[in-house]
């Protein structure tokens, strides 16, 4: 089997093995896909036109909805064309553009959720000085490391994958361009490669992580030392809908990102990157709204339903 260095394009297999089974994922990545875009428009639009959302939380929510909105369109279309058809090409540029995206924008979120654990750490276990402590220039602050870091990691990973020699046959065992597929694709020895993505997924999944972890443990314990039932419900319903969307979001890219080599776990790997590209951006949106009132009132407010949408 030979290779080369600069191919014309690649094969997304996916899974191509089982045509029956694209068919129902078509249909599902295609209402999920919709979904995640009215969901996260709304909750954009919501967060910019609505002075009573003009606050850290929903400031930083408005920035995680406009990633998964960049996130899923630069891969669903493509996935949806392979799903529906029986060609399933992808060229090298479009590749390129593919690993370049979701390199930028996967870091990017791993950053963004652990500055907003940060957020409602602060803000269940210093509520009296929440505003001093966040105010809108450490929001833009905040939001702007996590931006630059997902950049960063883009710029400094996607060269050398790129880089590397693929075998002939351009078969990318996966539904999208992501590292560990273009990996397995390679011809040659690939051990700086894998050396730099475990750097990666230590640097930019685990101790991001460690420190989402660290935060909810100093909420649970400001929460248990609450003396009502009803202030304990209420400091929990602040982080409940942030939690859920953390254990979602990191299971998945875990499972993509840290899996064992075989053929079990890589073919497991691809529901978990499936569910992980498309999944979390459209259920994102709903945890948000169907958890938080405020998010429900200012859309309510949004359809002329409760009073001045523009009232302070």
């Amino acid at each position: 089997m030979g290779n080369q260095s600069s191919p014309e394009g690649f094969l997304l297999l996916g899974f191509s093995e089982h045509p029956g089974l694209e068919k129902i994922l078509f249909l599902v990545v295609l209402t999920s896909y919709l979904l995640t875009l009215m969901g996260n428009t709304l909750i954009v639009l919501l967060s910019v036109l609505d002075p009573r959302l003009h606050s850290p939380m929903y400031f930083f929510l408005s920035n995680l909805s406009f990633l998964d909105l960049c996130f899923t369109t630069s891969c669903v279309p493509q996935m949806l064309v392979n799903l529906w058809g029986t060609k399933k090409t992808i060229s090298f540029l479009g590749c390129s553009v593919q690993l370049f995206i979701f390199l930028f924008l996967g870091t990017t979120e791993c950053i963004l959720l652990s500055v907003m654990a940060f957020d409602r750490y602060v803000a269940v276990c210093q509520p009296l000085h929440y505003a001093t402590i966040i105010h809108p220039r450490l929001c833009w602050q905040l939001a702007s490391v996590a931006w630059v870091i997902g950049l960063v990691e883009s710029v400094v990973q996607t060269p050398p994958t790129l880089r590397l020699p693929f075998c002939a046959h351009r078969q990318v065992d996966d539904f999208v361009c992501e590292v560990p597929a273009l990996i397995r694709l390679s011809c040659a020895d690939t051990s700086y490669n894998e050396i730099q993505m475990a750097v990666a997924s230590v640097l930019i999944l685990i101790v991001p992580l460690s420190l989402i972890l660290v935060s909810y443990g100093a909420i649970a314990r400001a929460v248990l030392r609450i003396n009502t039932a009803k202030g304990r419900r209420k400091a929990f319903g602040t982080c409940s809908s942030h939690l859920m969307v953390v254990i979602l979001f990191y299971s998945s890219v875990i499972a993509v990102y840290l899996q064992p080599k075989n053929p079990y776990a890589q073919e497991r790997g691809k529901f978990f990157g499936l569910f992980y590209a498309v999944g979390t951006p459209s259920l994102n949106p709903l945890i948000y709204t169907l958890r938080n009132k405020e998010v429900k009132r200012a859309f309510r407010r949004l359809l002329g339903k409760d009073g001045d949408f523009r009232e302070k």
